[in-house]
């Protein structure tokens, strides 16, 4: 069962994918977000084109562990999505997911442009490997 991985955030989304058997995340793009209605097309044609069967979305709590702003506004934007592909979205807690993503880019001497094209692909590999993690135990 492939499950998609996605980290929202207001100017871009990052996608990752697991592999068919579901063990590992693979980073495949990050959509540049131009309105609502085109990223969630753009987020159903890669369901399809994956055969994905279940949507992880990081869900960014505060250290405390309550929901901010930001949190509501992914939480929005996953029911309109939800209601679009007709699939399961569970919430995975990305707190410190950038930051871990950023430390593994600088840490592979990826320079600091690169670095921001990628970043937020990185940031979903790692929430979509935490939820394959929690799930697979």
């Amino acid at each position: 069962m492939r499950v998609l991985g996605l980290d929202i955030g207001e100017k871009t989304i990052g996608v990752a994918v697991s592999d068919p058997m579901g063990w590992t995340a693979q980073g495949i793009k990050t959509i540049r977000r131009t309105g609502i209605k085109n990223d969630i097309k753009e987020i159903i044609d890669i369901v399809k084109e994956y055969n994905v069967e279940k949507i992880v979305a990081g869900l960014p709590k505060n250290m405390n562990g309550t929901l901010g702003p930001m949190s509501e506004k992914i939480m929005n934007f996953c029911e309109k999505l939800k209601n679009k592909s007709g699939l399961e979205i569970i919430y995975q807690d990305e707190r410190l997911t950038t930051v871990a993503a950023e430390r593994m880019l600088i840490g592979a001497d990826v320079s600091r442009k690169k670095r921001k094209e990628v970043i937020d692909t990185v940031a979903a590999t790692y929430i979509l490997q935490g939820y394959l993690d929690r799930i697979g135990k």
